[in-house]
């Protein structure tokens, strides 16, 4: 049974705060929100935690998971990034935006892809989830938690991410539908967004937005420029 921590979107309790990173540290599998959909993760550095994730997901071992950082110098930590690649992050975060990018020996093998070594990371435009980040000191996995809304059990990825993420009708059924796969479920009080992030390739010298989702228009203007 999932325990449910309550946090206001602009200024989380910084006592509530420590007691979801607490759990984080213990490996706890957690439900909360994001600037794009409700998210399922843990702590970057908890292998046992990361493993879970991949089963709630059923994500094959070749199947990269996207992390949140809390700023641009800290992808820099886990993530080798070519000049035009900065120049084109330092224009779109934070924001809804997915960045491919080739890790460092900082990433834990259970997340990047071993075939490109490399993984997804986002730095995100939402207080909650920099305020969960600077407490823990680590990135935070971030999967989506929508696609596995109807009966708790995943269903096959959208093929264009311009299309709306499975929702349900509110946070509640959410928190209702996953709450025996999460340890910790955070309430900031608001609704679940319905769109996921734009990805955006950074692997190779072309920029490349291999899926559309919010703010792709703005990517796309800039990795026109970028390229």
């Amino acid at each position: 049974m999932s325990t449910l921590f309550t946090l206001h979107p602009d200024n989380p309790q910084t006592r509530v705060v420590d007691q979801i990173v607490a759990a984080l540290r213990d490996g706890a599998v957690m439900l909360y929100p994001t600037d794009t959909v409700y998210a399922i993760g843990c702590d970057l550095n908890s292998k046992s935690a990361i493993q879970r994730v991949r089963q709630i997901k059923q994500f094959s071992n070749d199947k990269p998971l996207t992390f949140l950082c809390p700023s641009l110098s800290d992808i820099a930590q886990y993530a080798t990034v070519s000049d035009p690649a900065y120049r084109l992050m330092r224009r779109l975060i934070p924001g809804p935006y997915t960045f491919l990018l080739p890790t460092t020996k900082l990433v834990p093998r259970l997340v990047m892809n071993p075939k490109r070594k490399a993984t997804g990371i986002r730095v995100p435009d939402h207080t909650l989830c920099l305020a969960l980040m600077n407490a823990l000191g680590n990135p935070i996995i971030s999967t989506s938690a929508h696609l596995l809304a109807d009966d708790a059990t995943p269903n096959k990825s959208q093929k264009n991410g311009s299309k709306k993420a499975e929702q349900p009708s509110s946070r509640f059924e959410l928190f209702d539908c996953l709450e025996k796969l999460v340890d910790v479920t955070v309430d900031s009080g608001t609704e679940p967004g319905d769109r996921v992030s734009t990805i955006v390739d950074l692997t190779s010298e072309e920029p490349i937005i291999v899926r559309r989702g919010l703010g792709w228009e703005a990517a796309a203007a800039w990795t026109v420029e970028a390229g």
